[in-house]
């Protein structure tokens, strides 16, 4: 690494692939929704293409860890987005011959899912192999960052935009970022598997996967966490399957307008990503993680009340800071407390408890709408991540984080 780029040239082209990835996951994330709200106004029906996208996080994330701790890890990662950009250009090719239907964007969302459960868990596990450990928060920070301002600030209002003056244009655009994020992770120097991939040829694939899943819960720190955010996402994904009918039906927004709503959450994220290591070194990973968590109950108890279009983007700024500042804080300390033969491993299986509850959040949430309004999945997440945020305070203490660090120091894993 030179003194003018500390980060190093690998981290550059992993940040820069990161963020045209990312453009195109925000332009896609914006515009299928308004195609499946375009083919039909029914809350459950929408939702199952939310779940469709979720439900690879279930079935493969487990299997997805167990094999980036075996494979090379950028070369499973421009393989998977040649994949989704294949995937993509297909259904840029439907909508142009106005063939896309709700079964088929049901698979296009499961294909994309599934290749991201390789591909994220790839790109967690391969950060500490490209930068120092001291410089994990940073790295973590800037690419967080770059992916926030690419997913959720600058691709909502382009996908919206381009979705209402050209539909087809957004479908192939994110292919084409695919391809590019696939190049360059691929011209990226050196090799990238983990240290002991070399033994894990004698083992049973089985036998790995119960190795993660036991670390992961021997770890009552990384348990504790991965717990609570698989119930936020669970609550937070029932409110966002149906969030495109909350945005046209109830604050009356036009579709055109839309995205512009999703990139004030991007805005909010944007800022999390600046503050979240000042607010870890201020208040502590502890204190930060349950401010984060007030602030997403604050947020969907807002949106739930409100038919404001005005206060709705104040809330989501504000839950767009918390969540970024989640995850940045998380994601280091996984990295921080994780051996590096078991990081893609226990990363996935953290994950899979954590993001496997969205397809069940997204159909939750389309039966719920359809049972009790639009409005009631929000009123009923802020009720239960505040319940929630009460229970985690003795249990995200700075102190036990402290612990759980000097554990790892000397081998350990925070056994409970």
């Amino acid at each position: 690494m030179s003194r003018h780029d500390p980060l190093g040239s690998n981290y550059r082209k992993l940040w820069l692939g990161g963020g045209i990835s990312s453009l195109g996951d925000g332009v896609r994330n914006t515009v299928i929704p308004l195609l499946a709200a375009s083919i039909t106004r029914d809350p459950v029906t929408v939702s199952l293409v939310a779940m469709a996208a979720g439900l690879p996080w279930l079935l493969f994330s487990v299997v997805s860890g167990a094999l980036i701790d075996r494979l090379d890890r950028r070369r499973a990662m421009w393989r998977v987005d040649a994949f989704r950009a294949v995937v993509m250009f297909g259904l840029g090719v439907a909508v142009v011959t106005h063939s896309a239907r709700i079964p088929m964007l049901i698979v296009v969302a499961f294909a994309i899912g599934a290749g991201e459960t390789l591909f994220d868990n790839a790109s967690l596990a391969i950060l500490p192999s490209v930068v120092r450990k001291e410089q994990l928060e940073e790295a973590n920070s800037r690419l967080q960052g770059v992916q926030i301002v690419a997913r959720e600030f600058v691709g909502p209002p382009l996908g919206s935009l381009l979705f209402a003056a050209m539909v087809t244009v957004p479908f192939f655009l994110d292919a084409a970022s695919f391809a590019l994020s696939s190049l360059l992770v691929l011209s990226m120097r050196g090799s990238f598997r983990a240290k002991g991939a070399e033994k894990s040829g004698a083992s049973s694939m089985r036998a790995e996967i119960v190795e993660g899943f036991r670390w992961l819960w021997s770890n009552r720190l990384l348990r504790t966490m991965a717990v609570m955010l698989g119930i936020w996402n669970l609550l937070q994904t029932a409110y966002f399957a149906v969030f495109v009918l909350y945005a046209l039906e109830i604050l009356r927004l036009h579709p055109g307008s839309y995205g512009v709503l999703l990139a004030v959450y991007a805005l909010g994220s944007l800022w999390g990503s600046f503050i979240a290591r000042r607010a870890s070194a201020r208040f502590g990973p502890g204190s930060t993680m349950i401010g984060c968590m007030v602030a997403g109950a604050v947020t969907a108890t807002t949106l739930g009340l409100t038919s404001s279009a005005v206060v709705a983007a104040a809330a989501l700024m504000l839950d767009g800071a918390g969540g970024i500042v989640w995850n940045i804080v998380t994601i280091s300390l996984r990295q921080e407390l994780i051996p590096d033969h078991l990081l893609g491993r226990v990363s996935s299986d953290f994950r899979f408890i954590g993001l496997g509850s969205l397809p069940i959040g997204a159909l939750l949430g389309g039966v719920l709408a359809s049972a009790f309004g639009l409005r009631f999945p929000f009123l009923l997440t802020g009720v239960c991540i505040a319940i929630m945020t009460v229970i985690a305070l003795p249990r995200l203490s700075n102190r036990k984080i402290e612990a759980a660090r000097a554990e790892a120091a000397t081998g350990g894993t925070g056994l409970s």
